[in-house]
């Protein structure tokens, strides 16, 4: 069960990876991507098919990393979201979030089985220094019942 001290929890990572951002501006992957580095996180992007990112090194998986980090964001197809959250925990990651539309119960399940701090079905951009539209959107899940307790 996603808790908002889970959220607070993740939140406080400031070195991450972004699992499937994309090389194009107009997909959310990379509006996420950007919107948490203008607040301050120190993001790593991962995307086996580019090396660059909004011209920084983009590597092809989570165990190329040149650093660790301390969390995962993963916005990529619910079938590969399992191998991606297997590859964090191999590299000792502990805090995942995992973006809607990419939840798999076989990455949600191995998250729980092995203690990881596992985020899903929220928008982070709701809980990270939200602007005005995701702030918004964050009160209308709080007075429709939908936020975590």
């Amino acid at each position: 069960m996603v808790t908002m001290a889970g959220i607070t929890k993740f939140l406080e990572q400031k070195k991450l990876a972004v699992v499937g951002v994309s090389r194009s501006e107009k997909k959310f992957s990379n509006k996420l991507y950007k919107v948490l580095k203008s607040k301050g996180y120190q993001l790593s992007a991962v995307n086996p098919y580019t090396d660059r990112i909004d011209g920084e090194a983009c590597f092809a998986n989570i165990q190329s990393l040149p650093q660790q980090v301390n969390g995962v964001v993963i916005v990529v197809p619910p079938n590969q979201t399992e191998q991606v959250v297997k590859d964090a925990f191999a590299a000792g990651i502990n805090h995942i979030w995992l973006q809607q539309g990419a939840e798999s119960k076989g990455a949600i399940d191995f998250c729980k089985k092995n203690g990881i701090n596992v985020i899903h079905n929220h928008c982070i951009l709701m809980f990270a220094e939200p602007s005005l539209p995701h702030k918004c959107h964050r009160y209308v899940w709080k007075a429709l019942g939908k936020l975590p307790k």
